[in-house]
């Protein structure tokens, strides 16, 4: 079998790429924890529709990920 000499290029972009999810990942979970920054007393329905276009945009990626939703087989 031919070994291809783009591999690990591939690999080193695929790890490079990782990691900057992963640390996308990790500044949404400290966001989310701190309830975005967003008191109590100052939540709003403008507040209710930020996070309601943020579970879209997530969602269209787990669906993705998953292959669920319209990307569902």
């Amino acid at each position: 079998m031919k070994k291809r000499t783009d591999t690990p290029k591939a690999i080193d972009a695929f790890i490079a790429k990782k990691a900057e999810f992963d640390a996308m990942l990790a500044r949404l979970q400290a966001l989310s924890a701190d309830h975005f920054n967003w008191t109590p007393d100052e939540i709003d329905w403008g507040h209710a529709g930020t996070m309601g276009h943020y579970v879209e945009q997530l969602k269209a990626i787990t669906d993705n990920a998953f292959q669920e939703g319209e990307y569902a087989q």
